[in-house]
């Protein structure tokens, strides 16, 4: 079995940089940081997570917690929890996901009991309830979602908002005048997903300003009604030119929808949405797109947390937002 002391040996360092290399307990460069990641990533060592978490009061995990509604659509959350574990797991440490509706008493039993040496909080609503209950805990966390209160907590989030004014200025700039938009559903906006606000109100301010119009329709996140809903919009704006969609589950039902209705996009209809790369590819989709960047967001977020781990005093709170990109995929006109 490998041991630290290989580790040390391999990288050409002492047993107690290594130890402090994988506890965090001291700063070390980053040369030294790379040479002692290559040799375990070389000899292949684990280090034993109850023997860390005795020496270190570590445990190499990291509360995950989210919430599965009936009402949503799975394979849009699916993303973003492949990321955080991805990178967790890129950096030594393991997930612990917790779906207990009650969050805040969820969060409260994790952090107090060290279960976990920090926590993200994914399907961030507008007014959270597990924040303050976060805020209290002795561990560091992370959110990929904006709140409206922002106090001493690490965000990160797409600027839906700009990803919004992206899309109009390029459907006016193809000279579109009649717009309809498709947005989540209604409970999400119930539920205080601000990102559903933001990005609507965004695309209206901007159409505004163009004097062009945008039609705001909620979509649905299940069959049959996703199907129905959409079928219902297009029949009632028979003389929309362009349709944005920011709904995940719509968007990947359109292009049978679009079949059936005999449209051609970008002939009869353009198209625009916003989606994961992975996403896209999962259901063939060929549109026009801001990438949503679960990836990054997942990543951003983990690695920031675990710096707070590793350095308690790190700097002040973060949010930061993805700057939206726009591929052209050929399917407005």
């Amino acid at each position: 079995m490998t041991t630290i002391g290989d580790v040390a040996k391999a990288a050409g360092v002492s047993r107690s940089t290594v130890s402090y290399a994988l506890s965090g307990n001291r700063p070390i460069s980053r040369e030294t940081r790379e040479r002692i990641d290559a040799a375990i990533s070389e000899l292949g060592f684990t280090v034993n997570a109850g023997a860390r978490a005795l020496a270190t009061s570590q445990t190499m995990v990291l509360g995950l917690l989210l919430q599965f509604h009936e009402d949503e659509f799975p394979p849009a959350m699916l993303q973003y929890i492949l990321a955080v574990s991805d990178a967790a797991r890129e950096l030594g440490y393991d997930i612990l996901m917790v779906t207990d509706g009650d969050g805040p008493g969820a969060i409260r039993r994790i952090t107090s009991s060290n279960m976990v040496d920090g926590v993200v909080l994914l399907d961030v609503t507008h007014d959270d309830p597990r924040l303050e209950a976060l805020r209290q805990a002795r561990q560091p966390g992370a959110l990929v979602g904006l709140p409206r209160d922002t106090e001493g907590l690490d965000v990160f989030d797409l600027d839906f908002g700009e990803a919004a004014r992206l899309i109009v200025d390029h459907l006016y700039g193809l000279g579109h005048h009649d717009i309809v938009l498709v947005s989540p559903p209604r409970h999400v906006f119930e539920r205080g997903g601000a990102y559903a606000w933001r990005f609507r109100d965004a695309a209206l301010e901007r159409a505004a300003r163009y004097g062009i119009r945008i039609h705001a329709h909620y979509g649905e996140s299940q069959q049959p009604g996703i199907e129905r809903s959409l079928n219902a919009i297009l029949d009632t704006r028979t003389d929309a030119t362009a349709l944005i969609v920011h709904n995940d589950a719509s968007i990947a039902a359109l292009p049978g929808v679009l079949r059936e209705r005999g449209t051609v996009v970008p002939r009869d209809l353009s198209v625009v949405s916003l989606y994961s790369r992975d996403f896209g590819r999962t259901f063939l989709l060929p549109y026009t797109a801001v990438e949503t960047s679960p990836d990054g967001l997942g990543r951003k977020a983990v690695q920031h947390l675990v710096r707070r781990i590793a350095e308690p005093a790190y700097g002040p709170p973060v949010v930061g937002f993805i700057e939206p990109e726009l591929t052209d995929r050929g399917s407005t006109a």
